[in-house]
Parts: structure tokens; sequence; C-alpha cells
């Protein structure tokens, strides 16, 4: 491992002694980094080391306290308009998107084709245009179809195929592909390279580290808010990088749980905590079924579109089936219920943390209350000091970092690093002490220590008896933390493992 100082030069996009604060919260101080064209370079650190908030720095978004953003050598004006004139497109981890347009009409929102100089907008072109970007990324969907109906991973594909039609000379991914499966993955690798070696410089932001490595020229790492180094990726360790990042060794994420509950003795699913039967929902899945025994994780795998995320919210009473039943232990629950389900402690823990797991207006505190767990009410009325209380255990269990000293729970969620709004949600639900926990995606865009924290909390639930099924995309996960894996493809469970 080569460590290297900052490139001087009137190239690039430079961000030069980036300080920046909320309030008494210093998020970045004296942070420099510089993206070379045809380079892919690296940003990584802990979730809260200020990632998030120095790309929109880069981008725009944020003008900074002290330091300075330029590209090729101009210093950048404020304002994300000014980013995008000056060739700097940044892809957010949440992408942001009008739920009532188009795919087509997001991708080139206020860059359309025209005609009859500009009196129509030339839609046959856009569709064109747009499914061309979409295949470059692996991707096929309706392009008239809403953005809002699509999936997270789609959306985000849509975001980056909007980039692409920008012609930008420098790009920012922020966990690109913390939603993708393998395939949409590598579809996204080759464009990134591909790009790359076209000019374009690309700053990648990813705790999927083996993605890291492969990809980089060059790597910064971030640790509360301060440049810790930058170095050649050439010849750098995971393990070396994980010490960068969190300042001590991690626990492998690769240990096999021992063996739960689950077996051939239980294979038909008698006594199972959580049974499911036949259960159809039109257009998205048909006749699946599953079991979950107490002690044991099941995790639920497939491509994005197979219907993993979908089967996940009719079991939880989001959605109501067409055809079939869920059981806990034994009781029919009613269709399309959540507050059933929820009394029957059977909870889920979506995907979408951004519109559907958190309200980010909130406080920390009212999020991991919010949904009304044991202890909170006191003669009808909310306990403040009760939900003080519980946010103060959960953000110590699960190591959330919210500022504040120790008032994080009154911070707003929105404030939050992508990785510790996860927590957040995840600490709503662990407050329920649930006996069936559903997680829909429960590490995407959480740093490798947060990870193994997680990853061992799944275990004590399911130690404790709770029964756990997961969703996915990350193959190891899934390997080192289920008992059974039930595969879906199309709509449809074509195997268990």
């Amino acid at each position: 491992m080569n460590t290297q100082t900052q490139p001087i030069g009137s190239t690039g996009l430079r961000a030069a002694g980036i300080g920046v604060s909320f309030g008494a919260v210093r998020a970045l101080e004296n942070v420099s980094l510089d993206v070379l064209p045809r380079e892919i370079h690296s940003l990584c650190g802990e979730n809260g080391a200020g990632k998030s908030t120095l790309i929109r720095c880069l981008g725009g978004a944020i003008r900074p306290g002290t330091g300075r953003v330029s590209v090729d050598g101009r210093p950048l004006a404020p304002g994300v308009r000014a980013a995008e004139a000056a060739g700097v497109a940044v892809i957010h981890q949440e992408p942001l998107s009008f739920p009532d347009l188009s795919a087509e009409d997001t991708i080139f929102i206020g860059r359309e084709p025209v005609r009859a100089r500009g009196l129509w907008l030339n839609r046959r072109e856009m569709r064109r245009r747009a499914r061309e970007l979409l295949a470059s990324l692996g991707e096929e969907l309706d392009t008239r179809r809403p953005v809002g109906e699509l999936p997270l991973a789609q959306r985000q594909m849509v975001a980056i195929a909007r980039a692409m039609a920008m012609e930008c000379r420098y790009l920012v991914l922020d966990e690109p592909t913390a939603s993708l499966s393998e395939k949409e993955a590598r579809a996204l690798h080759s464009l990134m390279r591909s790009v790359s070696q076209s000019g374009v410089g690309v700053l990648l932001v990813s705790h999927r580290l083996d993605e890291v490595l492969a990809l980089s020229a060059r790597v910064t790492v971030l640790r509360d808010g301060r440049h810790v180094q930058t170095c050649d990726a050439t010849g750098l360790s995971r393990e070396e990088l994980v010490r960068l990042m969190v300042g001590r060794d991690v626990e492998s994420l690769t240990s096999k749980r021992e063996a739960g509950q689950g077996g051939p003795a239980l294979e038909q699913g008698a006594g199972a905590r959580l049974d499911v039967r036949g259960l159809s929902r039109a257009s998205e899945f048909e006749d699946i079924s599953l079991h979950v025994h107490g002690g044991e994780i099941v995790g639920l795998a497939g491509l994005i579109g197979a219907g993993r995320s979908e089967v996940a919210r009719t079991i939880a009473g989001v959605e109501r089936p067409d055809a079939g039943e869920v059981r806990v232990e034994g009781h029919l629950l009613p269709p399309g219920d959540v507050r059933a389900a929820i009394a029957a402690g059977l909870v889920l823990a979506p995907e979408d943390r951004r519109d559907q797991g958190l309200v980010l207006a909130m406080t920390v505190a009212g999020n991991i209350g919010m949904a009304d767990p044991p202890g909170l009410v006191r003669h009808g009325f909310l306990s403040r000091r009760n939900e003080r209380n519980l946010a103060a255990e959960k953000i110590a269990q699960l190591g959330i970092k919210a500022g504040g000293g120790g008032k994080g729970g009154e911070a707003a969620a929105w404030t939050l690093s992508g990785g510790n709004q996860q927590k957040v949600m995840l600490a709503k639900w662990l407050a329920h002490r649930p006996r069936v926990l559903i997680l829909d995606e429960p590490t995407r865009g959480v740093d490798v220590g947060a990870k193994a924290e997680i990853h061992a909390i799944i275990r004590r639930l399911a130690d404790d008896g709770a029964a756990v099924l997961m969703i996915s995309s990350d193959l190891p996960e899934l390997l080192s933390l289920a008992d059974r894996v039930a595969v879906m493809r199309e709509g449809r469970v074509v195997g268990e493992l």
C-alpha cells in the first residue's frame, strides 16, 4: 500500500480544506479530496464519518463554512444547478425524484428533446434514449411508468441514467449498488469502468469493500469528519482498509452461524412460528408458501423484481393478498391489517427507510417510539421520559451516531447518515420485542463495523427465540446468517436450500 498526498493541479474535481458544521455538531473538519479525469476514486468511512456531507458539498447542495470546491481549477458556485452546469452529477444514496413523473420524464427533466422548435416534446426520442440508457445498465422497465411505483433499485437505476444523459465530466455515486442484485451491480461496474475510460472522473462511495478494491485507483478514508488517509488501491487489503475506517479490527462477517432449529423434521412447517400458505397477489407473486420457526433465520433470495419485497409487505399486512393465508403461532392474521400483525408480534423493517421506514422530520426518539412499543403510554398519555429512556437505550445498543452529545435522541432523523437512519428504523421495531421479524435489506448502506453489529443483533434475536425472515441481495450475508434460503424468481419460490 502506497500512501499518497492529494495531487495538486488545475485538473479535476477538488475539495480543499472543507469544514462544515450543523449547529454545535462538526460534520467535516479540514477535509481535502481530488477526483481526476479517467479515475475511479473511492471514498470510505463508517456511517457518520462525513461522506454524504462531503459529496453534498461537491454537488453544490451544501456551501462549506471553510475551504472551497473547484472544478478543473474554477471555483464552484453555490447550488446544485451550478454544479450540474460545471459537469458534476451526484447520485445520492436515496435517489430524489418526482414520484408522479414517468421514468423517461425524470431522466430528461430540464433537458427534454423537443420538436417543432420547442412547441412539443419529442416523446419518441425520449423513450428511445431512456431505454438505451437503462439497457446500458442492464435494466429493462416500462419508461412510461411513474417513478414512485418502481422498486427502490429501479429508481436508483433511473437516477443513474439521468446522470448519464447529462454527459457529465465528474460522476459522484453514493452507495449505488446497495439495493442492486449481483447482476445489476456487475452491469453498473462495467458502466463505471467504461465512463472513466472515456474521460469521466468517478467518485464512488460504497460500503462494499470488495467492490471498492476491485474498481478503484485510489481510496480516501474519512473518520469522524476528518481525513485519515488517501492511498493507492493496489496492494491495499480489505483488513487494512477496515482498520483505517474504524480504527480497530472488526470480527469477520463470514463466520457461519450455528444451525438453528430448522431441518428435515420441520420441512413441512409443523409448529412454525410464521406459516405462509398459498399467498398470491396479482401481477406481483403467486402461490408463495414459507415457514419460519422460532430460533430460525430464513433467507429470501432472488434478483431485483422477483417479488421479494412485495411478499414481505403482504405478509406484514401492508398490502392485501388476493389469495392465501398468514399464520403466527397458528393464529390466522386478517389480510391487509398491519395493526393485527404487530399485535401478533410480527413486524417488518422495510427496504425503503426514507419513504416507508422513518419520518425524517421527527426526532430519533420520536421515530423509535412511533410504532407505540409497550411502556410508552401511561394513563392514556405518551410518557416523554419513557420515550427518551427507550431512545437512549437503543442508541447505545445499536451504536447510533445522532450528535448532540447525550441528547442524541432529540436530533432530527434527517440529520443522520443513511446507515444511522437504518439503525434507527431497526431500533423502532426491536423496541417491540418481536416474535416474528421480517428484515428487508437490513444492512443496505451500512458500514462494515455497523454491519457486523447488526449481524450480531440478528443472531442474538434468533438465539433468543425470534423467527427471522431476511431479504438480502448480499449473498455472503445470507450464507453467513441463514439456516435455510428460499429462492424466488418471477414471483414464485423456485427452490429452498
